[in-house]
């Protein structure tokens, strides 16, 4: 699935948007009483949100991130590595976000921001909006590198691991 926004002032930046699937993307089936990944929320929230920068969207999965394989992050470096954007930002499960940047570290001439969400972006109290925000913001004022973003703060991809026991990410 591709999607594009359109640009409404005539900007030329161009963010490249990656979803893998994950939390911020589970849908809740009350008859089968659990979660599974649905089609992506990302152009939506975008579109809500009146963003006026033009950016595509890319699906390379649709999984709960502790289902991703090695082929699959591979599948997600090559996709970055073949594209034109310099600006990206992958919306990914928070459980193996950290391995996922890990495997991007080698690509270093493009910004590559990774988020997600604690709770699925069609619950009415959820993190996925403003945490996808901040990673649009962040692709396009960040030096390349890989980063994370969540919770209100950008850590290095390299220097950060999730704190299950607190539900969320922290600088190591």
């Amino acid at each position: 699935m591709n999607q594009s926004g359109s640009v409404q002032n005539g900007q030329d930046d161009n963010v490249l948007v990656i979803t893998t699937g994950g939390t911020i993307d589970k849908v809740y089936f009350d008859a089968l009483s659990e979660f599974k990944v649905g089609q992506s929320v990302v152009g939506e929230l975008l579109r809500e949100a009146h963003v006026e920068v033009k950016y595509k969207i890319i699906e390379a999965c649709r999984k709960d991130s502790l289902e991703l394989t090695d082929h699959d992050r591979l599948h997600i470096k090559q996709l970055i590595q073949n594209t034109q954007h310099r600006q990206i930002v992958v919306t990914h499960g928070t459980d193996t976000m950290t391995k996922t940047a890990g495997i991007l570290k080698s690509i270093s001439d493009k910004t590559i921001v990774l988020t997600g969400s604690l709770s699925p972006a069609r619950f009415a109290q959820t993190d996925a909006t403003f945490n996808v925000g901040m990673a649009f913001s962040a692709a396009q004022t960040l030096t390349p590198g890989v980063y994370i973003a969540m919770s209100g703060q950008i850590f290095d991809g390299a220097a950060v691991k999730k704190d299950r026991n607190n539900n969320r990410f922290v600088s190591v």
